[in-house]
């Protein structure tokens, strides 16, 4: 979790999230968001006639979980920036938990206020097997927080 300014934030720190299963009910929930209605997410026959037997999660709803299962510190993290090199390496299925492993792997000073985290984070499920991969980019204040800034983070 980022608990702290840029300033403060090293190469090489390294971090756990917490876990989630992902449920029928989020998957459903995501078709229903983004209109992905693909059989192998929706379809239990054509799901199960497939070569994984069984409905597939989409690899964009797995990706949306991570950085609440990473957590910010919104009295630093001012936004999420991008993303780079994001692959779905094995297929994630309904009942499966995942949590991310983050390595901070470049800091970048953007102005006097803000610079750049990138973020490897691997996500693993419960056989600890990686699902996905990418490098996460956040936006982060430098500097101490000012005593208006020290607000109850959520």
């Amino acid at each position: 979790m980022i608990t702290r300014s840029f300033d403060e934030i090293a190469v090489g720190d390294v971090w756990s999230g917490r876990g989630r299963t992902i449920t029928e009910t989020d998957v459903v929930s995501f078709c229903y968001l983004t209109g992905n209605w693909l059989e192998i997410h929706s379809n239990v026959e054509v799901a199960a006639a497939s070569s994984y037997g069984q409905r597939l999660v989409q690899g964009s709803l797995t990706f949306s979980l991570i950085p609440g299962l990473v957590g910010w510190d919104h009295r630093y993290v001012i936004a999420f920036y991008g993303v780079d090199r994001l692959r779905f390496l094995r297929p994630v299925f309904i009942g499966d938990t995942v949590h991310p492993k983050v390595r901070v792997v470049e800091t970048a000073p953007k102005d006097d206020e803000r610079g750049v985290v990138a973020l490897a984070v691997e996500v693993r499920n419960q056989r600890d097997e990686v699902v996905q991969v990418g490098v996460f980019k956040l936006l982060v204040r430098r500097g101490p927080l000012q005593l208006d800034d020290t607000a109850t983070a959520p």
